[in-house]
């Protein structure tokens, strides 16, 4: 990168770190118009930077850093709502609410995240989208079923787009390609949520990362073969009820939860499986684990998959501090995608600040990214402060970044105040005072 081009992400992390968007115009307010906002925006849309290439310097650099050797992939996704019409955000598409029940117009994101025994990192992302083709066809098809058209006389199902792959693909991809591009770092186990329990993914997975152990769920009503017999699953673990284990939460605290186990044969997966029953505390209802190595123990398996929860505090933490969720909304497909990787390399950036480190040399607990935050936006006053007193003349200095800071905030007049208004006459007619009177005397 040239000089030019280090300086202007050096200045784009700051404003992230410190308006917590990626907003030119917050940036050039917040730097004192240090840089204009188009230049800025500029930059963003001309500059040469391999993208790509940056960002996997990135984790490279938070790997070798850590000296970070082995770990476990945790596969999530995330939806990020949207304005109702959006023509130019990137895979902005009609997205299934789960609070609600309803829908809403936003992105779909896939994550990659590397937990290793000191850090939880970020290491890969793709945006998602279903085929637009496919969903007119699912539309069509649900109205004629309606309708019951028989299937002979129904338009076939469309050949999948490869422009738009699934979320299970995309996941695959992110996997092989941080393989790839870090074949040092030895995967433990790969991690994902009900969404990706096909055997597709679980073998792919599990192959690209050199048949370690991947571990997803399964629904309540999946068949599995025992013995010669099918049964679902709620109907198979009824027959072999769980026992009271102890298991240790992420490394932390131990609880108790009930557990049961069994090798059998998934049918929807053709093939052998070690499934597992779980149920925590306080729940009345199992879930049903899903593991390719037959070799790993019960409650090593269920301590292990305890980490999946680390991708949605990432995903937390991202969201809330990290800039790409409010005001993100740089258009087309390098605007979505660019953003993000700034917004990610904040993330990198407070992995390596240098309280984070040391706290992780001496095996300490690490600072959360709100306190780091609030940190460096001290830190970046307290150096303000610092460079107004060391100037040759630092009342002259104070009075031009007290003049700086007038020129960049400037007030606004306010409609909620009438002031300078004409509010209009408010008190009686005399000559309409008998009208008045009239009307009191009918009623």
């Amino acid at each position: 990168m040239t000089r030019s081009q280090r300086r202007w992400l050096t200045f784009c992390l700051m404003g992230l770190l410190l308006t917590n968007t990626v907003s030119w115009a917050h940036f050039e307010r917040s730097g004192l118009r240090g840089y204009r906002h188009s230049a800025l925006s500029w930059m963003f849309r001309h500059t040469k930077i391999l993208w790509e290439g940056l960002w996997q310097a990135s984790v490279s650099v938070v790997l070798a850093q850590y000296d970070l050797k082995e770990g476990v992939l945790v596969v999530d996704d995330s939806d990020h709502r949207r304005a109702k019409r959006t023509t130019r955000i990137h895979r902005a598409h009609k997205i299934y609410d789960k609070k609600t029940g309803g829908y809403f117009n936003g992105q779909a994101l896939v994550f990659l995240v590397l937990v290793t025994p000191q850090i939880t990192v970020p290491v890969g992302f793709r945006f998602a989208a279903p085929d637009p083709r496919q969903v007119a066809w699912r539309a069509e098809e649900k109205r004629l079923k309606r309708l019951k058209v028989p299937k002979a006389e129904r338009p076939p199902r469309p050949a999948p787009d490869a422009a738009y792959p699934s979320k299970l693909q995309l996941a695959l991809e992110l996997i092989a390609s941080f393989r790839q591009a870090h074949a040092q770092v030895r995967i433990r186990a790969v991690l994902a949520d009900a969404l990706y329990g096909t055997q597709a993914f679980m073998d792919q997975a599990s192959r690209l990362c050199d048949d370690a152990q991947t571990v997803s769920q399964l629904r309540t009503n999946q068949k599995v073969r025992f013995r010669g017999k099918e049964r679902s699953l709620k109907d198979f673990f009824r027959a072999y009820p769980g026992v009271s284990q102890r298991i240790r939460v992420r490394g932390g605290e131990e609880i108790e939860v009930i557990v049961s186990s069994a090798r059998v044969h998934v049918c929807a997966h053709n093939a052998k499986r070690f499934v597992i029953a779980l149920r925590y505390p306080n729940e009345t209802e199992y879930r049903y684990l899903v593991a390719t190595d037959l070799s790993w123990r019960t409650l090593d398996i269920v301590q292990c998959y305890t980490l999946r929860w680390l991708v949605e505090v990432f995903l937390e933490d991202w969201k809330l501090n990290e800039g790409w969720g409010p005001l993100a909304k740089q258009p087309d497909e390098e605007g979505s995608s660019r953003s993000l990787i700034l917004s990610l390399l904040l993330d990198h950036a407070l992995i390596l600040h240098p309280e984070q480190q040391a706290r992780l040399s001496h095996q300490a607990p690490a600072c959360t990214v709100g306190s780091l935050r609030q940190r460096c936006q001290g830190e970046a006053l307290v150096d303000l402060f610092r460079r107004v007193l060391e100037a040759e003349d630092p009342a002259a200095q104070f009075e031009q970044l007290a003049e700086a800071i007038k020129a960049v905030f400037p007030l606004a007049p306010s409609s909620k105040h009438m002031s300078g208004r004409d509010l209009g006459r408010q008190q009686p007619t005399p000559a309409l005072r008998y009208r008045a009177a009239e009307v009191s005397a009918c009623a």
